[in-house]
């Protein structure tokens, strides 16, 4: 591979230290890439806050142009990232060329938002004083994404922060850092200045990301991942009170009421549930569909689950990749084989194949019980388990039955019965009618222990700026 070493202050930088990359549909290693320790990141730190000083001076407008340039040169590019998500990542050939698309938004998103951030001038009622609000970089940001999309997650911070005028440092997954790393010629071509975007892979990460949380420089920090690691970095970010954008774990429930259209219904729940494989914490796990279409529904997507071609995701007839590394498809299997023991019905795939690469087939599951282990958790893997309901008020409460609160997806006919379920569900995304609700437009996030702050949006610049407020009189 072409950028395989740490990237800061706009140069490379090789170390002693590095691991490998593994293609999972393979096994093999398809890279040997650089593993960051403290001292790199002190030299990260150092270039960010030199770049940021003169980036947060620029006007709204020149950091818009930068960010409208990275937008059209990665659209340029789309193919070439793709096929580098799917070499470290598995996911099948339209799935990555998705991802890739998705991730370039999100530069002409935040190209249109870096002119808006909009302050106000009014009179203080009381004493008649000039109220003046306006919003200003927070300071040096912490990146870190997850595995599931390479690309996305990465331009999902790091556009945002560049239009809110910040200097960021990332630290990608250990298990696909390729994608963000070869991502950084592109900036350096659209303009982005030489220190302020600065990349770490590293197999320390816990000690790594928590000595950057204490430097005093850094103000924000934001995280995509579980909920279980989120928590310690809330805990690490509060030692300096950082300003914390969290996307964390989800177990989304799909409830397809009685009156649901068929047809709508299986797109809906395929794209929810096949998406990235279903490794996504926006993936459908709880699949609630009314007792009285239960059956027609399971057959319905029995069908589509077994006809998708499974294999390696470089192949363009394939439907479905390998997934990301052993743990998890263990852990998928696990699921099913806990499903299976407490009454579930396999009726499509369940087994894990022989041979190289991480595969589980797609794999629908039946009469599952709420006491089920992939109930209660994220499968993160291509397994859609069904269970039925009987009336409203039990679906909604079943839907509600968990910690977690980043989206849900209601499927309805009835249009005003849809959204009173919709405004019931205690969710700070839902999909009406249909399986995606990401959307670089759109505020993304939870509620509950699913996360803090928005991603996207106007809300996503906003997690990387502070509001000032001046009292003046004159």
């Amino acid at each position: 591979m072409d950028y395989t070493d740490l990237y800061i202050d706009g140069g490379w930088h090789k170390t002693d230290d590095r691991f490998d990359v593994i293609n999972p549909a393979t096994e093999e290693v398809i890279a040997s890439v650089a593993s960051a320790d403290i001292s790199d990141a002190d030299k990260a730190l150092d270039a960010a806050e030199k770049a940021m000083a003169d980036w947060a001076a620029r006007t709204p407008r020149e950091r818009s142009e930068v960010l409208r340039k990275a937008w059209e040169l990665m659209t340029a590019r789309l193919d070439h990232f793709a096929h580098l998500i799917t070499l470290e990542n598995g996911k099948a050939g339209a799935d990555a060329k998705g991802e890739a698309t998705y991730a370039a938004e999100f530069f002409r998103w935040f190209a249109e938002e870096a002119v808006r951030a909009d302050g106000m001038i009014t009179h203080a009622p009381a004493s008649g004083a000039r109220i003046l609000v306006q919003h200003k970089p927070a300071g040096l940001a912490v990146l870190i994404t997850p595995w599931n999309y390479p690309a996305a997650m990465g331009t999902r911070k790091i556009a945002p922060a560049l239009a809110a005028g910040c200097g960021v440092i990332i630290k990608p997954a250990s298990e696909t850092p390729l994608t963000m790393l070869a991502l950084m010629p592109l900036l350096e071509e659209a303009g982005v200045p030489p220190g302020l975007v600065n990349v770490l892979p590293s197999r320390r990460t816990g000690a790594l990301v928590d000595h950057m949380l204490h430097d005093p420089r850094v103000r924000v920090v934001s995280f995509t991942g579980s909920t279980g690691v989120g928590r310690k970095l809330l805990k690490s970010a509060a030692d300096q009170v950082l300003k914390p954008a969290m996307e964390l774990g989800g177990n989304a429930p799909v409830v397809v009421l009685e009156d649901a259209d068929m047809d709508t219904a299986i797109e809906g729940t395929m794209l929810a549930k096949m998406r990235n494989l279903g490794e996504a914490c926006t993936a459908a796990n709880r699949i609630y569909v009314h007792e009285n279409i239960a059956a027609e529904f399971t057959k319905r997507l029995t069908e589509r689950m077994s006809a998708l071609k499974v294999g390696d995701g470089t192949d363009p007839s394939v439907d479905v990749g390998p997934l990301v590394n052993a743990d998890t498809r263990d852990k998928v299997a696990a699921f099913v084989a806990d499903a299976v023991a407490k009454g579930a019905k396999i009726e499509c795939g369940g087994t894990t194949p022989e041979g190289k690469g991480f595969y589980y087939p797609p794999t629908v599951l039946s009469n599952v019980s709420e006491d089920a282990d992939c109930v209660q958790d994220e499968i993160f893997g291509p397994v859609a388990a069904i269970q039925t309901f009987s009336d409203q008020e039990e679906v909604i409460r079943l839907a509600n039955k968990t910690e977690y609160g980043l989206v849900a997806y209601v499927f309805s006919a009835d249009f005003k019965r849809a959204l009173q379920v919709c405004e019931r569900l205690d969710y700070g995304m839902v999909g009406l009618n249909r399986g995606l609700v990401s959307d670089p437009a759109a505020p993304f996030g939870g509620t509950k222990q699913s996360g803090l702050g928005r991603e996207g949006g106007h809300e996503g610049m906003l997690e990387f700026m502070e509001t000032q407020y001046i009292s003046a009189s004159w």
